[in-house]
């Protein structure tokens, strides 16, 4: 039956990143760990795969629609990917699977990556709920690069990327509109074909250093979110994107705020 609810809930993870080209992977996770019970850290290997198959399907559809701005994906993608693949490939195997502990309270891996992720919702939410000020100033003109703030933005949301399987979209397509002069459309677009880039790139780097999948459940996952996400986009197109991403925000927060209380209380 969890199998089932998973494979259900696995619409919404696509239906969110072809809508607002974020919250994929922040609703991947928890599904992954608290329905099927998958150990974080594999789970966060998932993740990439699935987020990273999802958004390079509506990449793909992205670029034939021209929603792609192609350097804007390399500015903020190379760096990105660079990190993705020193986090996965040498920092999240040196996480030791009992971290530190505080009396009789002992912080393991799993625990670490479920509050440090969990954090991450809440932050996202937040983001997402708040008014968009300045979006606004979107424009169709020539866009202009903050080159020094949008390679630090790359370089924090790979280490996101490898530490949580999160393909950070919540931070892309805000960098992209503010510090790109980008309109929201061309913004999603471009936020998938980066996501799809790096995510799938950390996950060939888990294959490479072994670790047993479940081809089996991972692509019939993958393969029910690639339909959401299609759904998603015809949302985008009919939904005002603000309203969305606010109902969703309040959505994340509230599970993020439950990830905080079951991890810290109730284990």
């Amino acid at each position: 039956m969890e199998l089932v609810i998973s494979y259900f809930l696995a619409l919404l993870v696509g239906v969110t990143l072809g809508a607002v080209g974020s919250g994929g992977s922040i609703l991947t996770l928890p599904i992954l760990v608290y329905l099927v019970g998958l150990d974080p850290k594999l789970a966060s290997g998932y993740s990439l795969f699935i987020v990273g198959v999802t958004a390079f399907i509506g990449g793909i559809r992205s670029i034939y629609l021209k929603r792609i701005e192609y350097l804007a994906a390399l500015v903020f993608g190379v760096p990105s990917i660079i990190a993705v693949l020193l986090t996965r490939s040498y920092i999240v195997p040196m996480i030791p699977d009992s971290m530190f502990s505080i009396g009789s309270f002992v912080v393991t891996r799993s625990l670490f990556l479920m509050l440090l992720f969990a954090v991450f919702m809440i932050v996202a939410s937040i983001s997402m709920i708040r008014p968009e000020k300045k979006q606004n100033q979107e424009t169709n003109g020539p866009l202009k690069f903050n080159y020094p703030i949008i390679l630090v933005e790359g370089l924090v949301v790979g280490v996101l990327t490898g530490l949580l399987g999160a393909g950070g979209g919540f931070l892309i397509v805000p960098a992209l509109v503010i510090l790109s002069k980008m309109n929201m459309k061309m913004a999603v677009g471009t936020s998938l074909l980066i996501i799809a880039a790096k995510s799938l790139i950390g996950f060939i780097g888990d294959v490479k250093f072994g670790g047993a999948i479940d081809w089996t459940f991972l692509l019939i996952f993958t393969g029910m979110s690639t339909v959401g996400i299609f759904i998603g986009m015809i949302f985008a197109d009919k939904i005002n994107p603000s309203k969305l991403k606010k109902g969703f925000g309040w959505f994340i927060l509230v599970m993020g705020i439950y990830i905080l209380i079951t991890e810290l209380f109730t284990k």
